[in-house]
């Protein structure tokens, strides 16, 4: 089945208008963790509760309230959709700027999670109305920028205003202009639903109800393994993401630095390897796809097992080499080149009438068992490493969760091989 449409200059100013949103989305959502070293000793967290905050805590609301969002843009005006959860969650983190400990942090935290958990399946189900199939790894990496991105941006809100006006008017300041941009979001056109305008589409598809589109998605998890293995390797992968939260404490105290100057550093990096990944991932898939034909996951596959080994080492060696460097660097560069190629394989592997639900149904798993077991278990081990004496807990955590994200590895080898197959079988019965 060939595309029947090209994209449109209109469509690559949205682009980037939804990409600006995920930036604040990921500034937001990161910048407790990238606070770390000023929000733990001020309001006394142990690794533990830090861990909750940063995992359980906002993932399970966002995670399952995002399944039931996904259902809803499906069905509903996804701008002003969009628009709805931006404000929520913009208003949460001003509010998550006054909190005095544990309690009264976790409480905004966890309905920062219901406003964000609109934008991704939304986003999502817009581009694939305004892309192309043979654009949308492109279309969903240049989206994913704003992972890296607004991870870089939150660490440079550390490691320069920090200083300057506290941790606690930088949750205030972004909130404001998060505000502001959901009253001008509110204003933004629909994209008509493309599947809805084609010959012989009924409208009423997009009146299923949310049992109905819950069904539709297990048929279609049982229909491709292509589509499981995805899903599989990303929450693999996710393992490392969640422990990763404890980086910035694990810079400053087992690899020697000042807190705002490897805020700073690693900011600028992030960006810079983040972007690159990104725009490698979602234009290198989709060219190996069109070449190939195995599927955008046996490409991850390539890019994992090759920067496994330098993933492990950066985190045993002195701090003043290369290969660390290069190490932080590779870290931010695979987490970008990840996006593109995963979400443009799990929607083109569902028909279009459940494309949020499912991308909304990935999150869930992505982050309820990929990235909430690995910055929980991460951190109630840090505390129990602690209280054993050991002298380098981070070291030993973060190294521990590597390992475990490299089950993706054969997870996505497996997914890439299958792809074309399970491709062939969706075009098939929807004709």
């Amino acid at each position: 089945m060939k595309d029947e449409f090209v994209s449109t200059p209109g469509s690559y100013g949205f682009l980037m208008l939804l990409t600006l949103l995920n930036v604040m989305n990921f500034v937001d959502r990161q910048l407790l963790g990238s606070f770390a070293n000023y929000i733990v000793p001020d309001l006394a967290l142990t690794n533990t509760e830090f861990g909750l905050l940063t995992g359980l805590v906002f993932l399970t609301f966002y995670s399952f309230a995002g399944l039931f969002m996904g259902t809803l843009a499906d069905r509903v005006n996804r701008t002003k959709f969009i628009s709805l959860g931006l404000a929520v969650w913009s208003l949460l983190t001003a509010a998550s700027g006054a909190a005095r400990g544990f309690a009264s942090l976790a409480l905004p935290r966890m309905f920062i999670g219901v406003g964000e958990s609109i934008l991704t399946p939304a986003s999502m189900s817009l581009l694939a109305d305004r892309f192309p199939a043979r654009q949308l790894g492109f279309a969903s990496g240049f989206y994913y920028m704003g992972v890296p991105i607004g991870v870089g941006v939150s660490l440079l809100i550390v490691g320069y205003l920090g200083p300057l006006i506290g941790w606690r008017n930088c949750f205030y300041l972004l909130g404001a202009i998060g505000l502001c941009l959901a009253a001008m979001l509110f204003f933004v056109k629909e994209t008509p639903r493309r599947h809805l305008q084609q010959p012989g589409s009924a409208s009423p598809e997009i009146h299923q109800s949310f049992k109905e589109m819950i069904k539709a998605l297990f048929k279609a998890l049982k229909a491709s393994p292509a589509l499981v293995m995805t899903i599989a390797g990303g929450v693999a992968f996710h393992f490392v993401l969640g422990a990763a939260t404890f980086d910035q404490l694990w810079y400053v105290q087992e690899r020697g630095f000042d807190r705002a100057e490897i805020a700073q550093i690693t900011g600028w990096i992030g960006i810079v390897a983040g972007i690159s990944g990104n725009l490698f991932g979602g234009i290198g898939g989709d060219w190996f796809l069109r070449k190939t034909g195995l599927g955008r996951p046996m490409f991850l596959f390539f890019i994992m097992l090759a920067l496994a080994p330098i993933n492990l080492a950066y985190r045993l060696v002195d701090p003043g080499t290369f290969l660390f460097w290069a190490g932080v660097f590779a870290g931010f560069f695979q987490l970008g080149c990840f996006y593109g190629p995963t979400f443009a394989t799990v929607q083109e592997l569902v028909s279009p009438q459940i494309r949020a639900t499912v991308v909304a149904f990935y999150i869930l798993l992505l982050n309820m068992v990929g990235v909430a077991i690995g910055v929980s278990l991460a951190g109630v081990y840090i505390d129990f490493l602690l209280a054993e004496g050991a002298t380098d807990p981070y070291t030993q955590a973060l190294l521990w969760f590597t390992i475990i994200s490299f089950s993706a590895i054969p997870l996505f080898y497996l997914a890439g091989r299958r792809y074309d197959q399970d491709k062939q079988r969706l075009m098939e019965s929807i004709g």
